[in-house]
């Protein structure tokens, strides 16, 4: 089993890495940083923490969809993303990719702030 992270660049992104890496560890099992947006470097902080790191299809035009796919599979016990806070109305016409994943995932989730 793993943890997967929704990996970003962002403050909210590198919080929920670094709080995923607890959660692997915590559980006993591998980390899986699904990369959305931008780079990653490995933290110091792994540890005796397997990681793996995957890439959405760039044929694809929905990174985030690609990401439920992903926490879909039998391999992972749980989902950690990060969020910021967004008031309703830029939610609504802005749409957040932190609340398709939480209403559309089949797996625990995991929410984690900067």
């Amino acid at each position: 089993m793993s943890v997967l992270v929704a990996g970003t660049d962002t403050p909210a992104g590198q919080a929920a890495y670094l709080y995923g890496i607890e959660e692997a560890r915590r559980r006993g099992e591998d980390l899986v940083v699904f990369l959305m947006e931008g780079s990653h470097t490995p933290s110091p902080e792994l540890g005796e923490v397997t990681e793996t790191v995957e890439h959405p299809d760039e044929r694809n035009q929905s990174p985030t969809g690609d990401l439920i796919d992903r926490a879909e599979r039998d391999d992972i016990s749980a989902l950690v993303i990060g969020v910021r806070h967004r008031s309703a109305v830029a939610k609504l016409f802005l749409g957040s990719s932190a609340q398709q994943i939480i209403l559309e995932a089949n797996k625990p989730v995991l929410c984690v702030k900067a």
